[in-house]
C-alpha cells in the first residue's frame, strides 16, 4: 500500500487559499483521476510521468489542506472530501467548456450553445415544437438534446452537463437544489402489438392483465413507479415474464413479435397507434401520473440562450412563470 503524509491541518479552507493556487490543470488532473482511479493511467493521459502525477496530487491536497484519496496497492479511492472535490472539478470544467463554446459562437456571430435534457413521452411534442420555434428565433443557436429518464437528467443538471431539463424530481432531497415549474400533465395507456388477444376486448379489468407478460420501465423512472403503484393498489403483480428497458423503440419492436403489454405515455404512442403499429388495450387506469415541468438550478441566472428557450417553452405549453418554492401542490415532487 502506498502511503503519503497526511496534509490535514484542521484549519478551515479560505477562498484565497483555494483559488490563488488551485489551477485549471489541477481540475483536469482530478477529472482524469476520477475516471481512471489510477495514477499511472492518469499520468499517461496527461502525457506526464507518474512521479509528476503524484506530485500534482500532493500539491492539490496541500492546497486544500486535506487528504482526498486513499492510496491502495491497485489504485486510488476517493474519501468523502475527495468525492466532494471531484464533483466540484467536474462542474467547474463543464462551466469552462460552456464558456469557451459560447464565447466562440458569439465571436463568430452566432447565438451560443444550449444543452437541454428531456424525458421521453409527452414532453417529446412540447420539446420538438419549442426547438422549432427557438431555431426560427435564433437560427444560429446550437441546440443539444439529451433524452433520458428524470433520475439521470437531474444528475446531469447538478453536474452542469445540461442547462435545463424537462422532467420530474426523482427524490424529495433534490427539491432544495432546483427550481421546478409545471409545464403539463401526462396520461398513460396500456398498449400491445396489433395481433394481441386483448385488442378490442370489452369490459376489461386490471385484474385480467396480471397474467400477461409486461415490458416495464426501470424501477427509478416515473412510469415504473406508477405501474407498480397501480398493480400494488389492486393487490396484483405480473405473474408472467417481465422485461425492463428505458427504450421505447426496443419495447415497440418487442411488442410486434410477442404478446407483451406495456404501460406508455399516451402522447408517445398516439402516432404509432394511428399508423397501425400498436394497439390500445381498452382498460381504465387510475390517474396517478405526476405532471412534468421545467427544472433549472436554483438561484442561478440562466444564460441568454437558455432564458430565450425557457420563454419559448412557456409559450408552447401555455403556462406562466410560477413563483419559486411553490409548496402548495405535489406537482414535480414525485419521481
Amino acid at each position: 500500500m502506498l502511503m503519503s503524509p497526511d496534509p490535514s491541518t484542521g484549519k478551515p479552507l479560505s477562498i484565497a487559499q483555494a483559488f490563488a493556487r488551485l489551477r485549471f490543470r489541477h481540475l483536469q488532473f482530478l477529472d482524469l483521476l476520477d475516471q481512471t482511479r489510477n495514477l499511472r493511467l492518469t499520468a499517461e493521459q496527461m502525457h506526464i510521468t507518474q512521479p509528476a502525477a503524484t506530485k500534482i496530487l500532493m500539491d492539490i491536497e496541500d492546497i486544500l489542506g486535506s487528504r482526498l484519496f486513499d492510496r491502495l496497492s491497485r489504485g486510488m479511492r476517493p474519501n468523502e472530501l475527495g468525492l466532494f472535490t471531484l464533483r466540484y472539478a467536474q462542474g467547474a470544467l463543464a462551466g469552462h467548456r460552456r464558456f469557451v463554446d459560447e464565447f466562440n459562437a458569439l465571436k463568430q456571430g452566432g447565438h451560443g450553445h444550449l444543452s437541454v435534457g428531456a424525458i421521453t413521452g409527452s414532453a417529446a411534442h412540447l420539446l420538438t415544437a419549442s426547438v422549432a420555434e427557438i431555431q426560427r428565433l435564433r437560427p444560429l443557436l446550437v441546440v443539444k438534446i439529451l433524452e433520458q429518464s428524470s433520475d439521470q437528467l437531474i444528475v446531469w443538471l447538478a453536474e452542469r452537463k445540461i442547462d435545463l431539463m424537462i422532467g420530474r424530481f426523482t427524490d424529495e432531497s433534490q427539491r432544495p437544489q432546483f427550481q421546478y415549474e409545471r409545464l403539463s400533465s401526462e396520461q398513460l395507456q396500456v398498449v400491445a402489438g396489433l395481433n394481441h388477444p386483448l385488442r378490442g376486448a370489452n369490459d376489461l379489468q386490471l385484474t385480467e392483465l396480471a397474467r400477461w407478460p409486461w415490458i416495464l420501465y426501470p424501477a427509478s423512472t416515473a412510469v415504473r413507479k406508477v405501474s407498480d403503484d397501480i398493480f400494488g393498489s389492486t393487490g396484483l403483480a405480473p405473474t408472467s415474464g417481465v422485461v425492463e428497458t428505458p427504450s421505447f423503440l426496443f419495447a415497440l419492436e418487442l411488442m410486434q413479435i410477442t404478446d407483451m403489454l406495456s404501460l406508455q405515455p399516451t402522447a408517445l404512442v398516439d402516432k404509432y397507434v394511428a399508423k397501425g403499429l400498436l394497439a390500445r388495450v381498452p382498460v381504465e387506469l387510475p390517474d396517478r401520473m405526476p405532471d412534468y415541468g421545467l427544472i433549472t438550478r436554483l438561484d442561478e441566472t440562466p444564460t441568454p440562450s437558455a432564458q430565450a428557450f425557457i420563454e419559448v417553452l412557456r409559450g408552447v405549453a401555455g403556462v406562466r412563470p410560477e413563483p419559486p418554492h411553490d409548496e402548495g401542490g405535489t406537482a414535480g415532487r414525485l419521481a
